[in-house]
């Protein structure tokens, strides 16, 4: 039996749109694991979990946010929606936001976090290691950010599948 393609163009930008939510924000959700679980291990492993890290916001949700975007005017334009419209504005907001933090904020944050306890680690040589305060007390803030930022990720989420005020 053929089934013909019955999908339009938003059907196709809400598939491509949805799909880079998951790939793209779903790794970072992860993130959160990575810390502890190197310093239960041995925090020598330590300099690999910001390296992960800047490598799921370069090549993850970097990307997918700019799909994001693409694909949420394209669906703005096509059904003729209105960008004054709360959930759309709001959300709008939070897609800006979480773009600045990823390039102004978490991609920095990690090579400046990468670099220290590497150094930190070389320092110490063959002895034991422990992070500074210094760096332990940095890397609990971009925790802190990581999670405020996971949390406008589901606020988005929330306003685009209910759409209040529509």
């Amino acid at each position: 039996m053929d089934m013909p393609l019955a999908a339009t163009g938003y059907d196709i930008s809400l598939y491509i749109h949805i799909t880079a939510v998951v790939v793209g924000f779903g790794a970072t959700f992860g993130e959160a694991l990575f810390f502890p679980v190197a310093m239960k291990m041995d925090p020598r492993h330590l300099p690999y979990v910001h390296r992960i890290q800047l490598e799921i916001n370069r090549k993850l949700a970097t990307p997918a946010l700019v799909l994001i975007i693409a694909t949420g005017v394209y669906q703005l334009v096509d059904r003729d929606w209105d960008l004054g419209s709360f959930w759309i504005s709001a959300t709008f907001l939070i897609v800006i936001i979480i773009g600045g933090l990823l390039g102004g904020y978490f991609i920095p944050t990690d090579k400046k976090l990468e670099a220290m306890v590497s150094a930190e680690i070389e320092a110490a040589g063959d002895g034991p290691f422990e992070p500074s305060g210094e760096y332990l007390s940095r890397s609990r803030t971009e925790g802190f950010v990581g999670t405020a930022t996971g949390l406008l990720v589901v606020v988005a989420i929330y306003l685009m599948v209910v759409k209040p005020g529509a």
